[in-house]
């Protein structure tokens, strides 16, 4: 599967989006067409848990004080599948390598793979 999970309003999005051509890619803004519970799965399996794909930067971690709290996986699943600011972005599936947000190392290791196919 070759799919880009983003949100299209999201100017980092915007700028990995730009950086590579991802021409062959299915992308999916989870704004507008929010993520299933499958999908999610998948994301797991090739991620190894939830955790690594939570985004702690979103606004609602500090508002519902999840800051404070030690999360399980089945709660950071629930706060994924309910609300598409919890995950990080941009998620990009190539077959069974994932890519998850735009910290550098994950930017390098994606255009390493790209640029070797």
């Amino acid at each position: 599967m070759k799919k880009i999970f983003y949100l299209k309003t999201c100017d980092t999005c915007k700028r990995i989006l730009s950086v590579h051509d991802f021409s062959d890619f299915e992308l999916q803004d989870i704004k507008s067409e929010p993520i299933t519970a499958n999908q999610l799965e998948e994301m797991k399996k090739l991620a190894g848990s939830y955790e690594a794909l939570f985004s702690r930067r979103a606004k609602k971690y500090k508002q519902l004080g999840l800051k404070d709290q030690t999360l399980s996986e089945e709660q950071i699943k629930h706060y994924i599948l309910d609300d598409y600011t919890f995950l990080k972005r941009p998620v990009i599936l190539d077959g069974k390598m994932i890519f998850i947000g735009s910290e550098k190392k994950n930017l390098v290791a994606l255009a390493n793979h790209l640029n070797n196919k």
